[in-house]
């Protein structure tokens, strides 16, 4: 296991587990989440097939520390470079070729909803909630909060739920499209750990890996350029198992 500014991580069966360790509400520790480095050397390992984050105990994360934030904002520079290496640490997150699953439990607010924002899947259990408490304190999202959540919710959805501060349930979260699945919270870690157990259980890497790869480009391409590179990894995938399998017939 390691361990750097409240958060852990350790891998089992081939899965990485990142958790925002700083309980009871495990706010963050840092404002720009995890250093981006750190971020990118636990998820380099190459037999590494997909990521959860989760909270310790009874929350997923209450977010950031707004007063120690206030009390660095007096180096606006220093501040905005944290927030920028946060953005690039969650982008990294969501641009992974491996499936990243958020697993949810009680408060995500947030910074920590930003974090479960850049995954690719979030299952939560049906005593979450969810929030955008920035703006009571005069400020916004800066993790890019506002974009990514506006892409699942659309405009009114996220200008009502990030201008007016209003708190949601697991249900309207779903509604919302914010959440992928609600199930109980005993077993939230173990449906999570699952799913990813079976969408990459003796799928070969180069198969995630390429699943992936397509799946983002048709989010962040031209739809003819995407359907293009999803031809050139289909035929790499095909030449790669046209071999395996000749190999493996002695022809």
């Amino acid at each position: 296991m390691e361990e750097t500014d409240k958060i852990t991580w350790v891998i089992k069966d081939d899965i990485g587990i990142i958790t925002l360790d700083n309980p009871p509400e495990n706010y963050l520790a840092r404002p720009e989440f995890l250093p981006y480095e750190t971020l990118k050397k636990w998820t380099s390992y190459d037999y590494l097939k997909g990521v959860i984050i989760c909270g310790t105990g009874k929350h997923f994360s209450g977010g950031g520390k707004l007063d120690k934030l206030f009390e660095m904002i007096r180096d606006e520079e220093n501040v905005e470079f944290l927030m920028n290496e946060g953005k690039t640490a969650l982008n990294h997150l969501e641009g992974l070729t491996i499936p990243v699953v958020a697993a949810i439990q009680g408060i995500c607010f947030g910074g920590g909803l930003e974090i479960a924002l850049a995954c690719h899947i979030r299952i939560c259990s049906e005593n979450a909630l969810f929030a955008f408490p920035e703006i009571n304190n005069g400020i916004l999202p800066g993790l890019g909060g506002t974009v990514r959540f506006q892409e699942l919710a659309g405009f009114p959805g996220s200008l009502k739920m990030i201008l007016g501060g209003d708190m949601i349930n697991a249900e309207d979260a779903l509604e919302l499209k914010l959440v992928d699945n609600i199930v109980p919270k005993s077993k939230l870690f173990d449906y999570t750990f699952n799913l990813l157990k079976k969408m990459t259980y003796e799928r070969p890497l180069p198969v995630i890996h390429g699943v992936m790869q397509a799946l983002q480009n048709a989010r962040k391409l031209p739809r003819d350029e995407a359907m293009l590179r999803e031809t050139r990894i289909f035929c790499e995938l095909a030449l790669a198992e046209t071999e395996r399998r000749t190999k493996n017939s002695g022809i």
